[in-house]
């Protein structure tokens, strides 16, 4: 299966923007959804954007609208996450994920890849 490894995060302040990337090895991710979820401590996984095989349909979590785009390059097997007007609850450590027989974007176990994480920190 492919291999995922998440950047681009870091500390910013509420209001700053953050570009997150996710890119791939050992396959190729132009037959897969893709998706990018993410984790406080204490609480579960969730999700926050997926992009369909060609890159034609989004899907975004209600509280992101608006302010984060979803991307991908299949040509360069590459994922990414662009956010804008970043808030404190924004806070979180977050995961790229590949799915080859995803039905349901939202869904985490639709998915067979994942990254391990990069963290996102907003605060003032």
């Amino acid at each position: 299966q492919v291999q995922l490894v998440e950047s681009g995060g870091g500390s910013v302040q509420p209001g700053d923007s953050l570009r997150l990337s996710c890119a791939a090895s050992g396959g190729t991710i132009s037959t897969s959804f893709m998706g990018w979820f993410r984790q406080v401590p204490g609480k579960d996984r969730r999700f926050v954007a997926a992009i369909d095989p060609v890159g034609m349909n989004a899907y975004y979590q209600n509280a992101v609208k608006g302010r984060f785009t979803i991307s991908r390059d299949n040509d360069k097997n590459t994922l990414s996450l662009q956010m804008n007007s970043l808030e404190p609850n924004d806070t979180a450590v977050y995961y790229c994920a590949a799915g080859t027989s995803v039905r349901t974007a939202m869904r985490q176990y639709d998915y067979d890849s994942w990254g391990p994480g990069t963290q996102v920190t907003v605060s003032s």
